[in-house]
């Protein structure tokens, strides 16, 4: 980095630090914050960048569905990248893992009620709340063997589910229509 003072100011963040500014630009690749701490960047926007996964924990198909240019924004500091000269940063961070306070409140073996937002070959995903969704293996579906989901569900079918594993670290829900309609038996 041949700006001194970009690099001046990018040394002196710490992972954590908590940054305010206000959206510069939406890119497809991820958003530009013009930071009110920081100098401009020469070439980009903004100093701050934040990638498409960290803008949100919730499912979005558009920057633009969760920020705006203009808007003002506080995120955390994650780490700088050298080769752009940018303060690479999370609005998600600042926010509730939704999964993770799911997670809190449900436990193995409960049952829920879902929609099936997604069939792939091997299963069908299942919203049981807002913005969590678990996976319904294949053989979890019916309790006879099955080759597609398509043969005991489509999408936007209304399902009972039990919990079968919740796993925070990856932010991964595992459920079982089989286990409940034996369940309800």
């Amino acid at each position: 980095m041949e700006n001194r003072e970009l690099r001046d100011f990018l040394n002196s963040l710490r992972t954590g630090d908590v940054l305010s500014g206000r959206i510069a630009s939406i890119e497809r690749f991820g958003v530009f914050v013009a930071l009110d701490s920081g100098p401009d960047h020469p070439v980009f926007p903004g100093v701050g960048f934040i990638t498409i996964p960290e803008l949100s924990w919730r499912h979005f198909e558009d920057a633009s569905d969760i920020v705006q240019v203009g808007q003002r924004v506080s995120c955390e500091f994650l780490q700088f990248d050298t080769t752009n000269g940018e303060a690479r940063l999370s609005l998600r961070a600042m926010q509730p893992d939704p999964f993770q306070t799911f997670a809190d409140s449900t436990t193995v073996g409960q049952t829920l009620q879902g929609r099936v937002t997604k069939l792939i070959p091997f299963g069908a995903f299942v919203q049981v709340t807002d913005g969590i969704v678990g996976l319904v293996h294949l053989q979890e579906l019916a309790e006879t063997p099955i080759e597609a989901p398509e043969e005991v569900v489509q999408v936007d079918d209304k399902v009972v589910v039990v919990v079968t594993e919740i796993d925070r670290e990856r932010r991964r829900l595992a459920l079982s229509r089989r286990q409940a309609s034996t369940a309800l038996d």
